[in-house]
């Protein structure tokens, strides 16, 4: 499930980057006023922009639920493991020699 949803996650981003790259920016509908000819595109004189931003609204929502499955199933997966920093051990009692044990000098 994870490996999906990682692959899912993946693909969205590549399909988000070329999404923001290809809209224009704010700047660029003055340009168009002088002979851009931007009523002959494929998504008519403001389709595109429309279009191409409600599609990355949608991704980018896609996006942000993806991130957090991710996170979710990472976060119950992790739990079943036992960490060696967090992992409790009981302390162990100091070893006293044995009353008949010769005493070594130092």
């Amino acid at each position: 499930m994870f490996q999906i949803i990682l692959a899912i996650h993946i693909v969205i981003a590549f399909v988000l980057i070329v999404l923001v790259l290809l809209q224009q920016g704010k700047g660029a509908d003055a340009g168009a006023n002088f002979g851009g000819g931007s009523s002959q595109s494929v998504f008519g004189s403001r389709g595109s922009a429309t279009f191409l931003s409600r599609t990355t609204a949608i991704l980018a929502t896609l996006f942000f639920i993806t991130s957090l499955s991710l996170a979710y199933i990472a976060s119950k997966e992790v739990k079943g493991y036992k960490s060696v920093v967090t992992e409790q051990t009981k302390p162990v009692a100091p070893v006293s020699p044995a009353p008949d044990a010769p005493v070594v000098p130092n």
